[in-house]
């Protein structure tokens, strides 16, 4: 089975940023959790550095991990800037620019960038001791600027579709891998290999709390003449193109509205 760990970042005596009261410790362990349920869900062994309010160094953590032995960990945490609403948007950290956790952070940034986020990029943090210490794959996700007023509301007023686009973004990169049943990587055993075959394919666009954020984007893609269609699922308005028996035939759609400059990820479903 695919193990996560998943850090929620600062806690206890240490806080994070603090912005108007609100302190990026509660955020990050809200996401984190939130972001755990749904990988359970998805059949992924999930296990966090913390569940309440307690403070272990960033060295502690790795060591968590470590001890775990899971396939990624992805640390969650909040940014901040010299100065409020100077910045917006999320960013992904990792260690070197090896390996694939720059995939999953990729991945990550990909689904957050649906779920209404500035994409910021994937950045190379070296002196991360979390990132430095783990001896899996790790990347530490900057879901937006806690001193940002747009960034808050933004993480307030669609909390579930940013939790399920970083469990997404996780998910998509266990399938490429082949850490998930059914999916990615080659050979398997006979009844992951008819699983696959029974799935079908779709390229995710958005997803949205908001009923009419997901519309426009499906008007818009309507009118490129992409077979675009709206999906409510998980309690977010998702749009997605395509049902394809072939993976072969949803990544050539992919590329394409990439080229096309959307943001964009496959999800994999039973009929």
């Amino acid at each position: 089975m695919a193990q996560v760990i998943i850090d929620a970042g600062h806690g206890g005596t240490e806080p994070g940023a603090i912005y108007e009261g609100r302190r990026e410790k509660d955020d990050t362990l809200r996401l984190a959790l939130a972001v755990g349920e749904i990988l359970k869900r998805d059949g992924v062994d999930v296990v966090y550095t913390r569940t309440e309010d307690v403070y272990d160094t960033p060295f502690e953590k790795a060591q968590i991990a470590n001890r775990a032995g899971g396939d990624f960990l992805i640390s969650i945490h909040r940014n901040s800037s010299p100065e409020a609403n100077q910045y917006s948007g999320v960013e992904t950290l990792v260690y070197d620019r090896s390996g694939s956790k720059v995939q999953l952070a990729e991945n990550i940034n990909s689904a957050l960038e649906q779920a209404g986020y500035r994409n910021l990029g994937v950045k190379e943090r070296p002196g991360l001791v979390i990132l430095r210490r783990s001896r899996m794959p790790a990347v530490l996700v900057e879901a937006g600027f806690l001193n940002t007023d747009a960034d808050n509301r933004l993480f307030d007023e669609n909390f579930d579709g940013i939790a399920q686009a970083i469990a997404d973004g996780v998910l998509q990169t266990l399938r490429e891998e082949g850490k998930l049943p059914g999916t990615g990587g080659s050979g398997g055993s006979v009844t992951d290999q008819e699983t696959a075959r029974e799935r079908y394919y779709r390229v995710q666009t958005g997803a949205f709390r908001v009923r009419a954020y997901a519309e426009e984007l499906l008007y818009r893609l309507q009118r490129q003449n992409y077979p675009a269609f709206l999906l409510y699922e998980d309690g977010l308005y998702k749009v997605q193109v395509g049902a394809f028996r072939q993976l072969d035939n949803a990544v050539r759609m992919e590329q394409a509205l990439r080229a096309q400059g959307y943001s964009t990820f496959i999800t994999a479903a039973l009929p």
